[in-house]
């Protein structure tokens, strides 16, 4: 029996799935896994194999000397590139493509996140479609990385957590869907870091604004603030925040 070689759209399906597990969970016993294996008309082994090629070429694991598994190299080093190359795109086209597979369009899909899209028209529709599924995806993919939890609090209520971009999405499109430009953080240490109230050092450590020290004679300032200050973030699973990023955030948000 000849085998069936993988299509570039189930390469993206398992990339898009890469991208979303711990590096210890890419087994076939993942009900993940299971599922897209369903979807894909594959077995469970297949894609775990598959997304274990991803990890072959992920620079993360190259630096930590893992090597995946590394027979389909070939096929997956175009697609990652790819993604590198144009993370925008590959990602919508991912939901795209299993949208169709699940008979389900992207609107009813994602019918909580597009809500409002329906009385947009034309260009301006596609194009907001496409920023929100975009922005879900990457909450998705950096809450996983943090193990739903706040990198400071270690707050894990999933519906208080938020994927906060180190460079704002509209200041960069080449890395607004990097995983390395996001952080998992509390509601209200989002607000902080994005206003400028909060950073980071180069170890990691957070650094209050003396902006927010104006308010250190209040009790919340003590109880939210103040604690945590110096304290090392929780490290994610796969992809630490880029420095460079970090750098960027220290130079241009953060009140000295």
């Amino acid at each position: 029996m000849k085998r069936r070689l993988w299509t570039r759209e189930e390469l993206i399906l398992a990339l898009s799935l890469y991208l979303k597990l711990p590096f210890g969970k890419i087994h076939h016993q993942n009900p993940d896994i299971i599922e897209l294996a369903q979807l894909i008309d594959r077995t469970p082994s297949a894609v775990s194999m598959r997304l274990s090629n991803f990890a072959s070429v992920d620079p993360f694991h190259q630096k930590r000397g893992i090597k995946g598994l590394v027979g389909g190299i070939k096929q997956v080093q175009p697609i990652w590139n790819e993604f590198m190359a144009n993370k925008d795109e590959l990602l919508f086209e991912s939901e795209q493509v299993r949208a169709v597979l699940e008979y389900r369009p992207l609107e009813q899909k994602y019918g909580d996140v597009l809500s409002g899209v329906e009385n947009l028209k034309g260009e301006v529709k596609t194009q907001e479609v496409k920023v929100r599924v975009n922005q879900h995806v990457f909450r998705k993919i950096v809450l996983v990385n943090y193990n739903t939890q706040c990198a400071v609090t270690s707050i894990n209520i999933p519906e208080m957590l938020i994927a906060s971009h180190i460079i704002p999405w509209s200041a960069n499109e080449e890395e607004r869907l990097n995983p390395s430009n996001g952080i998992c953080l509390s509601a209200h240490f989002d607000k902080a870091f994005d206003k400028g109230f909060i950073t980071f050092d180069e170890k990691y450590k957070l650094v209050l604004s003396p902006s927010l020290k104006d308010y250190s004679t209040k009790d919340y300032f003590s109880t939210w603030f103040q604690r945590f200050e110096g304290a090392r973030i929780n490290m994610p699973q796969k992809y630490l925040p880029h420095l460079d990023f970090m750098a960027w955030h220290r130079e241009n948000i953060y009140k000295y």
